[in-house]
């Protein structure tokens, strides 16, 4: 279109052509299809537009500018979070299962030490066994015998 010199294109949009403008159109494609689409547009009805179009129109072309230069901080962009996310994953795991095994390791060095320790003990006495159920009545702690309170009172 910038081969069309911008006298020719003027006159396109201004008036109508006359014989011999609308003679050398088949010649030039860009400016035939150029009167095609002013007639076309000649063709449809004015439409009322409110008295602030302009204005409104105008103010939506600078929010629009003012968001696309402002950087957008909240938007989720997925090709540089789900790697992060990735990472962050397989770390958590890794120290899910370390924690667990030093757990179980440490779990199993105790179990080890104390069946040491009653392996190594000195088997009980037999008067300790014989009281034995003497012995583990004095660690219950003592209960209040309602029945024996109903009857007191």
């Amino acid at each position: 279109m910038n081969e069309i010199p911008s006298a020719v294109r003027d006159a396109l949009w201004r008036r109508k052509l006359t014989e011999a403008e609308r003679a050398q159109l088949p010649a030039q494609p860009e400016l035939e299809l150029e009167a095609r689409l002013t007639g076309a547009l000649a063709k449809t009805p004015n439409v009322p537009v409110p008295s602030n179009f302009t204005a409104r129109v105008l103010d939506a072309i600078d929010r629009e500018e003012s968001a696309a230069a402002r950087p957008r901080i909240w938007a989720l962009n997925w090709h540089r979070l789900l790697p992060r996310v990735a990472v962050v994953a397989v770390a958590l795991i890794v120290a899910g299962l370390s924690v667990q095994r030093y757990e179980t390791v440490t779990y199993r060095a105790s179990l080890a030490r104390t069946v040491a320790m009653v392996t190594t003990a000195p088997p009980p006495s037999v008067d300790a066994l014989e009281n034995l159920d003497a012995i583990q009545r004095m660690g219950q702690s003592a209960h209040a015998d309602g029945d024996l309170l109903a009857d007191l009172q």
